[in-house]
């Protein structure tokens, strides 16, 4: 029980959860925008709702409510209006929420990037080689090489201890 208690707690499952109720909720909302102004459209060329397109294969077919009552036919109306209400909803997710977010993204990541502008790993590399070969050259004045040459960085000399 208690692995589960995690794994229902977990922040995946429960984004999961309200991305379905939110998916339901406009999935309605989608149905409606179809049925309410897509189909009175199409209506104007043809018949009003989607589902009564109906090829019969072997007749005689008898439509019904939009609804085959006899023989066989292929419903391409309810195929295209299900293709339809997918497009729809497709483009309404990428323009409103994908799109928008990938651009917050990017202003994000740009952001970070001016901001980290500091020494690569390669210059800090450069860096420490370089500081690396001086003190193997031996004293230098000023540099704090030597005993009892004051060192730039708060140690008096070098860091071999003194007898």
């Amino acid at each position: 029980m208690k692995g589960f208690k995690a794994f229902l707690l977990r922040g995946n499952v429960v984004e999961l959860a309200v991305a379905v109720v939110v998916g339901a909720a406009f999935s309605k909302i989608v149905d409606a925008f179809v049925k309410g102004l897509i189909n009175p459209v199409i209506g104007a060329i043809g018949t009003k709702n989607l589902d009564g397109y109906i090829l019969c294969i072997e007749p005689p077919c008898t439509v019904v409510n939009g609804e085959l009552k006899q023989g066989v036919g292929l419903l391409w109306g309810a195929v295209a209006g299900a293709a339809l209400t997918f497009l729809i909803t497709a483009a309404v997710v990428y323009f409103l929420l994908i799109l928008p977010m990938n651009k917050l993204n990017d202003r994000r990541k740009a952001g970070k990037e001016d901001a980290v502008a500091g020494p690569t790993e390669l210059e800090l590399l450069t860096e420490i080689r370089d500081l690396l070969a001086h003190q193997q050259q031996g004293p230098q004045p000023g540099y704090g090489g030597a005993p009892g040459v004051p060192s730039p960085y708060g140690h008096g000399g070098t860091n071999r201890t003194h007898q």
